[in-house]
């Protein structure tokens, strides 16, 4: 059986996409580093469209009362509007963002809103500017995920955008059990248990011998109630988990080539 290093990283830990095949993506969050220059870049253009909008609101207004609505209108597009907006249409992007290669993104790794953003940056209003950032510098150091309360709140957190995807060689298929495999009755796992299938089989190598056994065990028996029939009698459970998952590889491999087959043929029918 073939196993994976993992890089040094507990999967349990990681935040991850998962594929068709079981395997888990991971989406590592932005240092706090990388937070904060992206934080000062978008500050500097604040202030920036701030200066301009408050020289605009001068010239244009007539009175003090309408500067002062004017001003409010300035802080509101400049500090939660206009970046809420930005950040919704560029799938979670900031200009400092963009900058430093990282996005804003769900808890659950999808794309965030214009609700998940807006919450964001009114957030933002009272940890940065009223509060100087200390707020969201303490919540970004003691948070796993460098979340500041914005993030908290609004069920977000910061990913690392210019990320090489690194995917996990296959499971290889044990011989002595590939004519067993080939023959066996396995029904579709539930996803949870496919995840917990795959990444074991990749970080086994890497755990203690009493952990490593408890964790076998305990997966062969979740795994077996969807194959009929049992493995051969004496199988080692971790030489029956490979087989499963590199026969449920070899079967989607084989399902997909036969869809692609179908929708060639098809086309040429056509043309």
């Amino acid at each position: 059986m073939t196993t994976t290093p993992t890089g040094g990283r507990s999967w349990a830990d990681a935040d991850q996409l998962v594929t068709g095949e079981a395997v888990a993506l991971e989406l590592p969050p932005a240092s706090l580093g990388i937070h904060v220059v992206s934080g000062v870049i978008d500050l500097a253009l604040q202030v920036v469209v701030l200066v301009i909008g408050f020289v605009l609101a001068g010239l244009i207004a007539s009175d003090d009362a309408l500067f002062g609505v004017a001003s409010v209108l300035v802080l509101a597009f400049t500090l939660v509007l206009g970046p809420a907006v930005l950040e919704r249409m560029t799938l979670g992007r900031t200009l400092g963002k963009l900058v430093m290669g990282i996005r804003t993104v769900r808890d659950d790794a999808g794309p965030i809103s214009f609700q998940h953003a807006f919450v964001r940056h009114l957030l933002s209003v009272i940890e940065i500017w009223v509060l100087s950032g200390v707020p969201a510098l303490v919540s970004a150091l003691v948070s796993s995920k460098g979340k500041r309360l914005g993030d908290h709140v609004a069920g977000t957190y910061v990913v690392r955008d210019r990320y090489r995807l690194q995917l996990p060689w296959p499971v290889q298929m044990p011989p002595h059990l590939a004519h067993w495999a080939a023959h066996a009755d396995i029904a579709p796992l539930p996803d949870s248990l496919a995840v917990a299938l795959r990444q074991l089989l990749g970080r086994v190598g890497t755990l203690a011998p009493e952990a490593r056994q408890l964790l076998v065990l305990d997966l062969a028996d979740r795994v077996r109630r969807h194959v009929s029939p049992p493995p051969p009698p004496g199988t080692h459970p971790e030489h029956f988990l490979a087989a499963v998952a590199a026969e449920r590889r070899r079967r989607d491999e084989h399902r997909l080539w036969r869809e692609a087959d179908l929708r060639r043929r098809l086309t040429r029918r056509q043309i």
